[in-house]
């Protein structure tokens, strides 16, 4: 008896599961083609249990899900409800770094991938682009010269290096192509969090100082060549920069090291101390 009392708790569990997955589905359904938009609110769990005809642990289970994929956001209270929102971009590269880093992924390869889609994105830039997109380029790389200027000993480094990055995704951002925009947005979001690993990393500020100096550089060559429209050249010198920077970045053994986008932190390296 009581064998069958835990498998038929069993069976239901599976059930509730199976149908939460369903609801789930419908609604990210209606998410993806617009039916829902972000910011708007779902009907009360009781209009919401009558629609799909199921239970309320059910749909608090569709809503666990939804709510982990970020898809909607379940607000408690008086005022509560269910808020439709947006997946965002850092938790679809928290994801994707993760698979990268347990599939072995090496910063070369990582990097490689990049030399491959980012000149491909000049060249669309270069054909396609408006005045905004060169102003918004321009207002980029003067930002960064702001900081790299006033830079001394205590300038937040890493502030350089998101400014810097950011100037990469408008480069792809701009290009035109949705596909390239968004994969480019999630891979730019795990290359931050190494370049910052690398910069804060750096004993030498004058160095890297410099180095930025030189990169803000060829950011300005290359809004010459895109305003120019000469799309060859301007896919063509965007290459070769990626490869003397990615040089730069990947010297000796890093270059053969798996991506780490999980180091320990001051204090959790404390605790695990023996």
């Amino acid at each position: 008896m009581a064998a069958e009392q835990i498998g038929d708790k069993a069976d239901r569990r599976v059930r509730v599961s199976k149908t939460a997955e369903l609801i789930a589905n419908e609604l990210r359904s209606r998410i993806a083609r617009g039916v829902l938009m972000k910011g708007d609110v779902l009907p009360n769990e009781l209009e919401l249990i009558r629609q799909f005809g199921v239970s309320r642990p059910t749909l608090r289970e569709a809503f666990r899900i939804l709510e982990s994929e970020s898809l909607i956001v379940v607000r408690r209270g008086s005022r509560g409800g269910v808020i439709v929102s947006s997946p965002e971009i850092s938790v679809v590269a928290r994801n994707f770094g993760l698979l990268l880093q347990m599939a072995g992924t090496t910063l070369a390869d990582l990097y490689e991938a990049r030399k491959v889609y980012e000149p491909a994105s000049v060249r669309m830039l270069t054909t396609r682009h408006a005045a905004q997109d060169i102003a918004d380029l321009d207002a980029c790389v003067e930002a960064l010269a702001v900081l790299v200027n006033d830079g001394g000993e205590q300038a937040d480094l890493n502030a350089w290096s998101v400014m810097a990055l950011r100037f990469h995704d408008l480069l792809v951002e701009r290009s035109g192509n949705i596909t390239l925009a968004l994969f480019s947005s999630v891979v730019s979001e795990v290359i931050d969090r190494h370049m910052s690993q690398v910069v804060t990393a750096a004993a030498d500020r004058s160095k890297i100082q410099g180095q930025f100096k030189k990169m803000m550089r060829a950011f300005r060559k290359l809004i010459t060549l895109i305003e120019s429209g000469n799309a060859e050249e301007a896919e063509r010198f965007w290459r070769r920069h990626l490869e003397i920077a990615g040089s730069g970045l990947l010297r000796g053994r890093v270059a053969a090291e798996t991506i780490d986008l999980y180091v320990q932190t001051p204090l959790l390296r404390q605790l695990n101390a023996p």
